[in-house]
């Protein structure tokens, strides 16, 4: 029996590297991971184990991070538990045949540091930021070495762009974080209720307390307009932010406590005629009954792109979702998602942000072209189902080979 580890840098990278970790185990292979940053969450649910002691850190990895982030970085430890985690790799390499690396550079390093042959999903890199990739120093040395044995991307731009530039095969097989979704009869789930409008503040804490806040200013922006009495707004929510701190920040802006749910994850609050429902563990089902999002997040915005869901953004302070960080997103999931990148103030970005909203609710419903679009854009951006199963038999080809 093969032993793989898997190495992953992030959120959005444990939740693909957990995936492909699961048809690793379905193709029988013993399987480890080692989360770079994080607890690693992903893997835990997905029965995986973990090699070493995690910790969760306020940025959420090592990479895409506003300057005061980097800062938070090296003074909050997290460089030198990268160094811990890179040492522990190093240590432990000779008990597995392989390492798979999802994310970025950091992976890869540790995978070249370590003298061994790994396969790589690129994740965090694509040729729709700038039309051509270039990767940051010394990725192109890493991804040269024989080491590297197979490399997969997020997109087809991205595996055609690398194809030349390494002089090496660069293979797209679609995204593991989408695979979940594809089984699911979209169209369906859209039919049971009404208009819906997902909420998603992020998975980072404590940057989830100001995103979360920045939405509730636009929601209560909203409950001027009667129109939005009509339209069901769901907040994904994830456990770092407890119904204790919700309740207060709902408390402190006179929103009203709607008592009586019978459900365990879920509160309701309402300001003036709009109503809002609080989920904990339960993005998924928002995700797909939604018909567009409100997002200050990563990989949720990748999903309801890839679902044909069109986004709306709200900049917020960072140390991840900063104007840069969204630019670079719209760069990388074209053009159904939307933004105010240009206001004087607050009140502007939210007026703005407004409007926007309002424009993609009146696409989607009486545009037919626009819903088109957006699912021919999702299966560019994002690609088919079956990612997870097409990319480990891939590998298993080489496997064999070997």
């Amino acid at each position: 029996m093969f032993k793989i580890l898997i190495l992953s840098n992030g959120h959005g990278e444990d939740l693909s590297g957990s995936l492909i970790a699961k048809q690793f185990v379905k193709s029988g292979y013993s399987v480890h991971a080692l989360p770079i940053v994080g607890m690693g969450n992903h893997y835990k649910k997905e029965n995986i184990k973990i090699i070493g002691k995690t910790k969760e850190f306020s940025t959420g990895g090592i990479g895409y991070n506003s300057f005061k982030g980097r800062l938070t970085e090296i003074f909050g430890g997290e460089i030198f538990y990268f160094l811990k985690r890179l040492y522990l790799a190093y240590k432990l390499r000779k008990r597995y045949d392989y390492f798979f690396v999802v994310g970025d550079i950091v992976p890869v390093f540790f995978a070249w540091i370590c003298k061994k042959d790994f396969f790589t999903y690129l994740v965090a890199y694509s040729s729709h930021y700038e039309g051509k990739l270039k990767l940051p120093w010394p990725s192109k040395f890493f991804l040269l070495s024989k080491k590297a044995i197979k490399i997969y991307t997020r997109d087809s731009l991205t595996a055609n762009d690398l194809t030349l530039q390494l002089k090496k095969k660069v293979s797209f097989l679609g995204n593991p974080f989408m695979d979940k979704f594809f089984p699911i009869n979209i169209n369906k789930e859209l039919k049971k209720s009404k208009f819906s409008i997902g909420l998603f503040p992020g998975s980072r804490f404590p940057e989830i307390l100001d995103n979360f806040v920045l939405i509730l200013e636009v929601l209560e922006a909203l409950s001027d307009l009667r129109y939005f009495q009509k339209i069901e707004f769901n907040f994904a929510i994830v456990n770092a932010l407890s119904s204790s701190k919700i309740k207060e920040i709902f408390q402190n802006r006179g929103w009203l406590n709607l008592e009586q749910i019978k459900e365990k994850y879920l509160l309701k609050f309402q300001y003036k005629s709009l109503e809002v429902n609080i989920y904990w563990n339960n993005f998924d089902e928002i995700l797909l009954k939604s018909r567009c999002c409100i997002s200050m997040a990563g990989t949720a915005a990748e999903q309801a792109i890839g679902l044909g869901k069109p986004v709306i953004q709200i900049e917020g302070k960072g140390p991840q979702f900063t104007k840069s960080f969204a630019e670079a997103q719209r760069r990388l999931l074209g053009n159904y998602v939307f933004c105010a990148s240009n206001y004087k103030n607050k009140n502007d970005q939210i007026n703005q942000t407004i409007k926007l909203i309002l424009k993609v609710i009146y696409l989607l419903k009486l545009n037919n072209n626009f819903i088109i679009s957006c699912n021919k854009n999702a299966k560019q951006r994002l690609g088919e189902n079956k990612a997870c199963l097409k990319m480990v038999n891939d590998m298993n080809d080489v496997i064999k080979n070997d």
